[in-house]
């Protein structure tokens, strides 16, 4: 087992999921279905996963302030990821999350974690304490 220390961006409830790492950059407008919670841009690279359950790697966003709301919209339907890990913060995405909050909504964890570990996590169970700590099996 492999444990790391990621940075807590916003809190949110524990996780345990296997991780999706994005091998690029994603817009969450029009590059996820907030209907199902696939990859919907046919251009990307994980094109057809479902980021629904997940950890969800990010190793970039690309933006449109509509981020925000697709997130929104998969944390209503049930449908947003388990907990998202960012590169980077990204003020967009993040208030995604933060009006789910502020509408009673439960919401993922966000963290921050140097990009260089995504591949190793990639395909992993991960379970992911309210402090930031990933235990990796």
């Amino acid at each position: 087992m492999v444990s790391l220390q990621a940075d807590v961006l916003l809190p949110g409830a524990a996780a345990s999921a296997t991780a999706l790492a994005l091998t690029a950059p994603i817009s969450f407008w029009g590059g996820v279905d907030p209907k199902t919670g696939v990859i919907a841009d046919p251009r990307h690279p994980e094109n057809g996963q479902r980021v629904s359950g997940k950890v969800l790697l990010v190793p970039e966003t690309v933006g449109s302030s509509s981020a925000a709301a697709i997130l929104l919209e998969l944390v209503h339907g049930k449908r947003a990821p388990a907990a998202i890990v960012l590169h980077e913060p990204d003020a967009i995405l993040l208030l995604g999350l933060i009006v789910a909050k502020e509408m009673g909504y439960p919401t993922p964890i966000a963290l921050r974690l140097d990009r260089e570990r995504f591949a190793e996590l990639h395909d992993r169970h991960v379970q992911i304490s309210t402090t930031g700590r990933l235990t990796i099996s």
